[in-house]
Parts: C-alpha cells; structure tokens; sequence
C-alpha cells in the first residue's frame, strides 16, 4: 500500500454539519488549505439519512429535510472551497498535527498546522445499557435503524417499541413509519417527554402513538427475532408487550476515540473533549466541534456553535499557530442536579460571543442557575424550566469576570418538577 503526505493549513475531521460549518468558517476567515476528511460514503452526516423536515432553523433560518440540510451543508464547504475526502479515515496520530489516514488511495500523512475534531456522537446501544433477557435480532439504535432503512433499504419488522421520548426519539418513530412499521409506544423513565411539546402532540394524535411515562425497559425476550418485552410501569407493576422490533434512542456518548488518543483531557460529564470557549482543548493547535463536545445538539444547533469553532481556529492560525496557547487547567464544573457545560474550560483569552450550554438530569421549573468562583457571585440568571437531555443556555458576560487558577462552579437553586 502506497503512502502520500500531503500539508495542509487545517484538518478536519468528520462531514456532518459540524465538521462542514467548522470548515466553512475556517475557509471565509483565511485559511488557505483545508481538508475535510469522512470515513463514510457520502458528507452531510446524520440528516442525510432523516427524511423528515426539521432541520436547518438555528442556522440556515429555513425548515428543510435531512437530506435537503445535508446537500445546504455540502455545498456550502465546496463552494467555500474546502476539500471533502470520503471513504477516508484517520486512524491515528504520528505526531502532534499530524494525522494518519486511510482512503481509497491508500495511506496519507496529512500534517496540519491546526485540527478541528468533529467527530460527533452515537447512542448507547443495548449492550452498554446492560438490558437483561436474550439476544434475537431486531435490536437497533436510531442510527443503526436509518442506515437500515433509508440506506440499505432492508424489512426492519411489523411492531416495535421505542425507548426513550427526547428528539432522537420522534426522529426513529418516523423513519419506522417510513420502514412500514407500526410503533406500538414510546418508553420512558421520566414522568414526562422531552422533546417539543409540538413533536409530543404530533405523535399521539397524529400518528396514533403513545408515550409511556415512569415506564422502565426490563428485558427483550425472542429465539431468534424479537417477539417480546418486559416493562415495568409507574406503579410498579409488569406487563410484557409484544413487539418484534426495540430501537435505543438518545443517551448519546460522543465518538472520543481521536481526542483521547491525542492526550486531550476529557471532560467527565460530557465524556468528550475538555473545551474553553471556541473549541480550544487541552492541545495546542487542535479544536473540537460539536457533538463530540457536547454530546448531543440538533444539527442545526452544533452547526451553528461549530462557525464559532472555525472562526477560532482561523484566528489561531492568522496569528501564528502559537504553540504555547492552549485552554486553561481550571475547569468549569457543574453541582447535581445539572449533567454537564461547555465550555468547561477556564480560558480568558477567549471571551465568549455565544451562550453557555447547560444541561440537567432532572425536570427544574424556574431554577435560578449561579455560576460562582471561590465564593465569589460572577452571575445569576432565572430560567423558565430544565428538561433532561436538552440543553438550555446562559448569557456569558461573566467570562470576562473569571480569575485565573481557581475553578468555577455552575449550581441551580430550585426544587424537583
């Protein structure tokens, strides 16, 4: 096998949204040369294989369907002039900035003077959730069952039951009602959905499916198909449902393998990489964007936050590449009941121009959030409410209030909905 080396200004890594909008911005702001590498077939990630609408109104400012979003994205990389490489995978570090990867041609060493990880995230399937009972086909997550369907084209079932009731979820009962199948309900353990309460109403009344609340999955029963489930209900009582189908959804975990084998810190509650703002991580020269850093947004919304990445980046690069700038030591953490923030990364070099994404494991109506430093009060904002595996955002202008060496500490005053 032939090995090439090729130097670029900047490598990124990963063509969904993120990736392509990071690539963009790197193009607009002056970068020269900058590639795109993808380990699939295609660019444009997840949503080109949702055929549902629904994307593309935080950035794009339009509603469009997943495809339609992808293709928005693909062109706008190519025609900012990024060079997009499918069939292309990285599969390690040489050194730092330098990148082994593997394609069509063979193997590349691609040496960048600045990376940006965009490697995204994917849901926990049901070997990491350590359901009990056997082992038949028709178990899917809701990545796996898109590919299935809309890419391989292939029967998934007749009766299936979806777990989970966050946006991922809808987006799976859809693509099974594209497949031919009837959805027999949403599971969840919490008391209510989290998603849009639009997506809820759409979903019982329109297409007829339930959502089963303080509902627990217990078990998935079949010889060689799935023929069965055990739930446990609010009241703690257990019925079986017969299904032939289970998809996983949401509980995301972010695609990290790059980032940790490059040394960067993880951050232990978003299990991605450890960011301040702009992306800057714990390794001079790499940045990170999206969902592998915060695992996981709409498209839209990790499009969005990933310009910012690319703009930093470009900046980085205009003044030199300065090996010695990196992130800060001092973290941001987060008090129970809150799940985790980005950035996490004390960095006061790089004022935010955006908000701080926060997240909750738990429903909070109107819960003060406090951001403090040593005791010392930087900011306190009121929100409406918190619902687990969304985000909700505070203003930043208490960045700029943050001393050096200290951690910062985000807590929420509020009961339990």
């Amino acid at each position: 096998m032939t090995r090439a080396s090729l130097t670029v200004d900047a490598l990124v890594v990963g063509a969904g949204p993120a990736g392509l909008a990071a690539a963009t911005a790197l193009k607009g702001a002056g970068a020269e040369h900058v590639v795109i590498v993808e380990r699939e077939d295609e660019p444009g990630g997840i949503p080109r294989l949702c055929a549902h609408t629904g994307f593309g109104l935080c950035d794009l400012h339009r509603v469009l369907s997943g495809p339609a979003y992808a293709r928005r994205w693909v062109e706008r990389a190519t025609a900012a002039g990024a060079d997009v490489r499918t069939r292309s995978m990285v599969t390690g570090w040489l050194a730092q900035g330098r990148a082994e990867v593997t394609g069509p041609g063979g193997l590349l060493e691609i040496d960048a003077r600045a990376v940006v990880l965009a490697t995204g995230a994917r849901e926990r399937p049901r070997a990491a959730r350590l359901v009990p009972g056997t082992r038949p086909a028709g178990v899917f997550t809701t990545g796996q069952l898109q590919q299935w369907v809309h890419r391989e084209h292939l029967p998934v079932g007749r009766r299936a039951i979806v777990v989970g009731a966050e946006h991922v979820s809808y987006s799976a009962v859809l693509t099974l009602r594209d497949a031919g199948v009837r959805t027999v309900a949403l599971v969840t353990e919490h008391p209510r959905p989290q998603s849009f309460r639009l997506f809820d109403l759409f979903t019982r009344y329109g297409l007829r499916v339930p959502t089963w609340t303080g509902t627990s999955l217990l078990g998935i029963y079949g010889k060689d198909r799935v023929d069965r489930v055990l739930l446990r209900g609010p009241d703690g009582g257990r019925r079986e449902v017969t299904v032939d189908t289970v998809v996983f959804t949401g509980d995301f975990i972010p695609d990290n393998e790059l980032a940790r084998l490059a040394g960067l810190s993880i951050d232990p509650g978003t299990r991605g990489p450890a960011c301040a703002a702009g992306g800057v991580t714990t390794a001079c020269g790499v940045f990170a964007a999206g969902n592998v850093v915060h695992p996981a947004e709409t498209a839209d919304v990790a499009a969005q936050r990933a310009l910012s990445v690319g703009r930093a980046a470009a900046e980085w690069l205009r003044q030199g590449g300065d090996r010695t700038v990196r992130c800060g030591t001092e973290r941001v953490l987060v008090a129970d009941p809150l799940h985790w923030v980005v950035p996490n990364r004390v960095d006061p070099a790089h004022h935010l121009d955006e908000p701080v994404l926060i997240r909750s494991r738990v429903f909070l109506d109107h819960p003060r959030v406090v951001v403090t430093q040593g005791g010392r009060l930087l900011a306190s904002h009121r929100l409406r409410n918190m619902i687990p595996n969304r985000s909700r955002h505070i203003p930043s202008e208490w960045w700029g209030r943050v001393c050096p060496d200290e951690d910062v500490l985000i807590s929420v005053s509020s009961p339990v909905a």
